[in-house]
């Protein structure tokens, strides 16, 4: 074992040092600790959030969504399909048409505006399935009723479950009800409840079998669009364009970072202030491990002109103040990683933390561990911590031995 090992364990395990110096190192440790716990915990709620509200938007929605000008509807879908096919290969993993209107619900003496979907159960984008609280994806008729699947939220707000009455109330030609033209007026019954977590979606899509949303919207053949999933996500923005060019008017294909480029540009927005962040924690944490070695050194005044009397180099010297260094630093971000990983794991199991999901997409604090963000902050932060070990072992080496033998 190297003399300076030696004499940096018999300092670290030293039952004589002062309470203060102890207590600052105790404080230094927390320091750091706290300092890698929060930007860990930070980047791993900003991963959670990026990936969780671009994952359900994807499951009822698509990487890719194809309408048309002004919302108009769509014709001869059977005869598109096959023509996007080709022209999205190799990329293409699926493609489904789907019909989306806005019309009022009731139920006894509620109303709400909501989002009527029809989609093809079997041939489905929307990955609803996976939502599913209560009752059965099915759109098989209920008593002489069709089938509806609507979110939690929605139930909740209009006191509904599984296998109550619903009536839907739509434009009929898309115009103005008058008396030359009526609404249509349909009843369904409830097959399903899902949950998402995202109030864009639990409180006003309801999902139908799309034979049905054509019948009660006088639609004939015709649909909203199509949904496409890809199997390179990345590609996404470059496909929607050369589907513009090939499809022409009156289609309109939009990628999901089009379609919610708001909420990804939030999402990014949020991620700018982390360096910051990190630079100003990454900075107490300096300051910390530069006081704490400055007190060490002046508690180690009259051993370090000894061992300087005795023969030991200024190298030497200066090993051993940042063997110290490292020591402190290496707890501290060890402690902080457990830290970050113990109320990452609690939150994960638990969801402790609730959000407003009419604000923040989602109903609970996202968490996804990622190991590279562990290894690239107590990285930064070891490094740095480091660094500002030389300046105290620095001056520790200047100390003149006689002075430092007298020093009281």
């Amino acid at each position: 074992m190297a003399i300076q090992f030696f004499i940096t364990k018999r300092y670290i395990q030293s039952k004589k040092d002062s309470r203060f110096v102890s207590l600052i190192s105790v404080i230094a440790i927390l320091g750091i600790a706290v300092g890698v716990a929060v930007l860990i915990i930070t980047l791993t709620v900003l991963d959670g959030f990026e990936k969780t509200v671009t994952q359900k938007i994807i499951d009822f929605n698509s990487h890719i969504k194809i309408t048309g000008f002004g919302d108009r509807n769509l014709a001869d879908y059977h005869k598109v399909i096959p023509d996007i096919e080709r022209k999205c290969n190799p990329y293409l993993e699926s493609i489904s048409p789907f019909v989306q209107k806005q019309a009022i619900i009731s139920s006894k003496n509620f109303a709400e505006v909501v989002n009527i979907i029809g989609i093809i159960p079997n041939n489905n984008n929307f990955q609803i399935k996976k939502f599913l609280i209560k009752g059965d994806y099915s759109f098989d008729t209920l008593d002489g009723y069709p089938a509806v699947l609507i979110g939690k939220k929605l139930a909740d707000k209009l006191f509904l479950d599984i296998g109550d009455k619903i009536v839907i109330y739509s434009l009929r030609n898309e115009k103005a009800p008058s008396v030359d033209n009526p609404p249509l007026i349909e009843q369904f019954k409830i097959q399903g409840i899902f949950e998402s977590g995202m109030a864009e979606y639990d409180d006003i899509n309801i999902y139908i079998d799309l034979n049905i949303a054509q019948n009660i919207f006088e639609l004939n053949d015709k649909i909203s669009g199509y949904n496409i999933r890809i199997n390179n996500i990345s590609i996404a923005d470059t496909l929607s364009n050369q589907l513009n060019e090939f499809l022409g008017y009156p289609y309109y294909a939009r990628s999901i970072f089009i379609e919610y480029w708001n909420l990804f540009t939030w999402i990014d927005f949020q991620k700018k202030p982390i360096p910051i962040i990190l630079g100003l924690i990454i900075i107490v944490a300096v300051f910390n491990v530069i006081s704490i070695l400055l007190m060490i050194v002046l508690e180690r005044t009259k051993a370090v002109g000894i061992l300087k009397s005795i023969g030991a180099v200024k190298k030497q010297i200066v090993r051993i103040f940042i063997y110290q260094g490292i020591y402190l630093s290496l707890i501290g971000i060890i402690l902080g990683n457990l830290i970050a990983l113990a109320i990452s794991i609690i939150q994960l199991k638990f969801n402790l933390i609730s959000l407003p999901d009419d604000i923040y997409f989602i109903s609970n604090v996202p968490i996804i561990i990622e190991w590279q963000n562990y290894a690239l902050i107590s990285g930064i932060t070891f490094l740095l911590c480091l660094l500002s070990s030389f300046l105290p072992s620095y001056i520790a080496s200047k100390i003149n031995p006689i002075t430092a033998i007298r020093f009281e």
